[in-house]
């Protein structure tokens, strides 16, 4: 492979998920795999619980920033192989037409800043998406990604995010969704 596969993780806020998404998906696929991320209502900024394992990855703080998923659909962007949506609501908005035809799926996961209580809990909670992520994009690094055809990764990328990748435990830090 000459290059990595550019990979977009959308939210809304583009605050923590799918800023953790871009981090792992750049410093656990050993090159393969070049994490993006963007919201459709950026917040602005990164939530410092994200941030904090973002350090922890290695992943450079100079990366980290929310931002307009516009930016990737705009002339010069870099082009997406694939996407995911990691919340539910930017799942169910009108996404901008995405140059390459990029394979595209769901993988919801609940809402780590929606978590009350201490910091401990919060960073519990944050801890939990971050390794359910990680499964995730391991069992993407797993597939022979470079060499399926457009309709095998799309129908793989539906499956891993089908996969259920939280315990009965882990559901309990986080609000009813």
């Amino acid at each position: 492979m000459s290059h990595p596969l550019n990979f977009l993780f959308l939210c809304t806020g583009n605050s923590a998920r799918s800023i953790l998404g871009e981090a792992l998906a750049t410093t656990l696929s050993s090159g393969r795999l070049r994490g993006y991320s963007a919201g459709s209502h950026p917040g602005g900024k990164v939530n410092p619980f994200a941030a904090e394992l973002c350090a922890e990855m290695n992943y450079p703080a100079h990366n980290l920033r929310s931002k307009s998923w516009d930016e990737f659909a705009a002339a010069g962007a870099p082009v997406m192989d694939l996407i995911v949506t990691v919340c539910d609501n930017a799942a169910g908005e009108a996404c901008p037409v995405w140059l390459g035809h990029p394979s595209m799926a769901h993988w919801g996961l609940p809402d780590p800043a929606a978590v009350t209580g201490s910091d401990a809990d919060k960073r519990a909670a944050f801890s939990a998406i971050r390794d359910a992520m990680a499964k995730r994009i391991e069992m993407l690094l797993a597939l022979p990604f470079e060499i399926m055809t457009i309709d095998e990764q799309r129908a793989a990328m539906r499956r891993i995010g089908e996969t259920a990748v939280l315990d009965a435990a882990t559901e309990k830090l986080f609000p009813a969704r």
